[in-house]
């Protein structure tokens, strides 16, 4: 078996490209491979700052050798067809063939062995094929190379079982020499074999697995953080787009000079993230500290003193920025902000920023009422307030703190605790892993932002499309359900979209028309949300088919039971006879083009006398409990319908001789499927 050993080395590939690179190169040869029929034992990739690797382990020394077997003309056909035959078989003489015996006759048959390649052979196309098709997000030219590539090349090494594949791309030519760390060990070494390549690239201060670098930087930076009484702040993001920047990991310890620590701590673990990549630390107490961690790519003199000096220079350089926005922002009051917002388009036919934040107050107050203790003024107030932050000189030069910075504001110019938390909290969740507001002004203001944005752009008819969703409009309807849910609120989706609406009315549209589709639209949604739960979507089509459905936590009340419900022999089994009765209803009314809804006469048939005061009976305890909300109760008296349900249909024919027996047994089943209906639409039930 043989061992495949291929890098490609280049300048700097961006940190965000590494790991998607590693996996595509590996995917793109793995499956080459497999194709050609030389499928690997175990394949490995690894993207770092300036190399991709990969590892293919157990390759077979050659491709195995193939028969194929092509079927020829009968015996004794024309010459004509024989000497087709020969030539596409690559046949000198029609001897060459065998003759088969096959039921309908004696044919002629080629049989050529075809002898498989060697490995190396087949590899040198398989790399090239490979490195000509990765996918880069972005790429570019240098030199005279018509080839695409995220950095310019510099070598390549590809060894298969250490014999060197002459692999050409972008006018380099696969060698068994790579160079270790830019600036510790930059000389050229050659390689044998993958074991010789990690090793020697490790002596040459090179750690070539991103896992081995992630749990270096994560076990240093722990101990000297640790040794200085602190704990690092968990940023999984910030710590993979390290992996990316050091091939040799070394952590350090900085000190924040005391000037910058009244400055929020939100705003120096930005102004470090964004900029300079440091990790901020925490005290004991769980307060900012005034250290962070920098991971250097060098083994430093003198423990890294002068690479500790220099981050605290630049850093100082970076926090100076920010603390002069911070003291500059506050000597203008937030609430006066809020009239600069007219400066900032919203989007062009929903108008500006100012124009939002002024239906967002009128909106948020109809949401107050509907959710405990929100105090309506305060809730208008953070409306207000909640967009103003963005005509500060922090948000400026650090968007992400949007919000954030608001509620420190506002704290400032001694607004309510609640009002300045729900400036903070209104953008939030902005994704599946973000914790929901549950204070109940940032909660209105919240659903507001959201409602206030789903329902304006379905108005203009920018509504998501199957790949395209440039205004994340999917993420405030599954914000406004998680909202919803997970604080158990009691609010119709209808009024809710109304009130949005009425914040739009200069815009002509059909406001019937767009509730329909805000609805549908948060329809999908659910389905989505729920289905990640493990719940049948067409369960929930089918309490929300019945129109009337808007309020969620009573919604997914109706879903949960019905779901119980038929998983129950008495639920299946009256579902199948629910479709039976629908069934032969529809066909019925479409052919007498009649409606069997009216008061029955004679049924001429016991079974349809019980059914129907068993149907009074269930029906009305299932419309008691339905008002009570008690949906579980109210399936369960529809489930006691089934045996007398089952017994009129094995005993009653419905499509009876006498009209008047069949309008009446048809009006029965109308009237069965109509008090199923009331628990939920049973036709939109799969399977």
């Amino acid at each position: 078996m043989a061992e495949l050993l291929l890098e490609i080395f280049s300048e700097e590939i961006p940190a965000r490209m590494q790991a998607r690179a590693a996996e595509d190169l590996a995917r793109l040869v793995g499956d080459s491979l497999k194709a050609a029929g030389l499928e690997a034992k175990a394949l490995k990739s690894f993207g770092g700052p300036r190399r991709l690797t990969l590892i293919a382990d157990g390759l077979p020394k050659a491709q195995s050798d193939t028969t194929e077997e092509r079927k020829g003309p009968q015996v004794g056909a024309p010459d004509q067809a024989l000497q087709g035959f020969m030539k596409a078989a690559g046949l000198t003489s029609i001897d060459q063939a065998e003759i088969r015996e096959l039921p309908k006759g004696k044919f002629y048959f080629s049989v050529a062995t075809k002898k498989g390649r060697p490995t190396d052979v087949v590899v040198k196309e398989i790399v090239e094929a490979a490195m000509a098709q990765l996918p880069w997000p972005k790429s570019m030219r240098w030199a005279k190379n018509p080839v695409r590539w995220v950095r310019p090349l510099h070598s390549i090494i590809c060894l298969l079982d250490g014999k060197i594949v002459p692999v050409t791309f972008a006018g380099l030519t696969a060698g068994d020499k790579t160079v270790g760390h830019r600036f510790l060990a930059p000389a050229s070494f050659a390689v044998k074999n993958a074991a010789d390549y990690v090793a020697k690239l490790r002596k040459a201060n090179v750690v070539v697995d991103p896992a081995e670098r992630e749990a270096t930087i994560k076990r240093d930076l722990d101990k000297i953080a640790a040794a200085a009484g602190l704990t690092v702040r968990i940023d999984p993001g910030l710590l993979q787009e390290v992996i990316g920047l050091v091939e040799w990991p070394v952590p350090l310890l900085g000190t924040i000079p005391a000037a910058f620590m009244d400055v929020p701590a939100e705003v120096m673990t930005s102004a470090m993230r964004k900029h300079q990549k440091y990790f901020a630390l925490s005290t004991k107490t769980g307060e900012f500290a005034n250290r962070f961690g920098v991971i250097a790519n060098m083994v430093a003199k003198e423990n890294g003193k002068a690479i500790i000096a220099g981050n605290e220079r630049v850093l100082s350089a970076r926090l100076s920025d920010a603390k002069f926005f911070w003291d500059q922002d506050r000597e203008q009051p937030l609430a006066t902000r809020v009239e600069k917002l007219q400066e900032r388009v919203f989007q062009a036919s929903l108008g500006t920023v100012y124009e939002k934040v002024r239906r967002l107050a009128k909106l948020v107050g109809p949401l107050a009422d509907l959710i405990p203790n929100a105090d309506k003024a305060q809730a208008e107030r953070a409306a207000f307030l909640c967009k103003a932050d963005l005509s500060t000189g922090m948000v400026g030069e650090f968007p992400d703190l949007q919000g954030i910075m608001g509620r420190y504001y506002a704290l400032h110019d001694k607004e309510p605790a609640a009002v300045a938390d729900a400036i903070a909290e209104h953008y939030s969740p902005q994704g599946p892993g973000d914790a929901c507001p549950s204070k109940p002004l940032s909660i209105a203001v919240s659903l507001a932002d959201k409602f206030d944005s789903l329902v304006g752009f379905f108005a203009i008819n920018e509504k998501p499309t199957g790949s395209k969703d440039p205004y994340a409009l999917r993420r405030a309807a599954l914000g406004v359900i998680r909202i919803i849910l997970e604080n158990k609120l009691r609010l119709p989706l209808r009024d809710a979209i109304a009130s949005a609406l009425n914040g739009y009315a200069a815009i002509k549209t059909d406001t019937k028309k767009v509730t329909e589709e805000v609805l549908d639209f948060f329809a999908d949604r659910l389905k989505v949300h729920l289905r990640e739960k493990g719940v049948r979507h067409d369960y929930v089509t089918a309490v929300f088919a019945l129109g009337t459905e808007d309020d969620l936590v009573r919604l997914i009340a109706r879903v949960d039971a019905l779901s119980g419900f038929l998983n129950t022999d008495d639920g299946a089994n009256l579902l199948v006879a629910y479709r039976r009765a629908a069934n032969i209803l529809n066909i019925e009314e479409k052919k007498d083009n009649a409606s069997y809804n009216d008061t029955a006469g004679e049924f001429g048939a016991p079974e349809a006398d019980l059914l129907l005061d068993a149907l009074g009976i269930c029906g009305t305890e299932s419309d008691a409990a339905l008002v009570k909300e008690d949906f579980v109760a109210a399936m369960s008296a529809l489930a006691r319908l089934r045996i007398p349900l089952d017994t009129f249909f094995e005993k009653v024919r419905v499509n009876a001789d006498d009209p008047v027996h069949r309008a009446a047994r048809l009006f029965l089943l109308s009237r069965i499927v109509a008090a199923m209906n009331r628990v939920a639409d049973f036709s939109k039930i799969e399977g």
